[in-house]
């Protein structure tokens, strides 16, 4: 019985050894690389279409939506291939389904807190107290420059 050498494999005897595993490791970083591209780039990007085709599908007539193109509107007609937004009184568009960015929620005046309500403090939330004041101290003085 003859032992397992390069020489069986075919190789050349006198060839390193790291360059006999050389096409099964490149074939291994080859299917990793793949691998790691598909998690990263391709799995997201199936992910975002599919989403995108459930908003398509779940239009209503009534829904406001905004366009690809920054066009917001309200969907007065739907059709298989596409729609008819209304952007002003009496102005109507029709366009695409696949334009639709997205559904704009609306947001109900009831479900708001009410702006004069007690916070946890017990302060009042409107009372315009500093530490309520989102800006930085010192940025309503305004300071002019020399453009010199």
């Amino acid at each position: 019985m003859v032992p397992f050498s390069a020489a069986a494999m075919g190789s050349h005897p006198g060839a390193p050894a790291n360059l006999i595993r050389l096409p099964m490791q490149a074939l291994i970083v080859l299917a990793v690389t793949f691998a790691l591209l598909w998690v990263f780039f391709i799995l997201p990007q199936q992910r975002r279409v599919r989403a995108h085709q459930q908003l398509v599908a779940g239009l209503g007539e009534g829904d406001e939506v905004v366009l690809s193109a920054g066009i917001h509107g309200r969907i007065t007609e739907l059709g298989a291939e596409d729609l008819m937004l209304e952007v002003a009184p009496g102005v109507e568009l029709r366009v695409a389904r696949q334009a639709v960015l997205r559904r704009v929620e609306t947001v109900d005046a009831d479900a708001l807190p009410d702006p004069s309500a007690e916070d946890v403090d017990g302060d009042s939330a409107g009372d315009g107290s500093p530490r309520d004041d989102p800006r930085p101290a010192g940025t309503d003085v305004v300071t002019p420059t020399d453009p010199t």
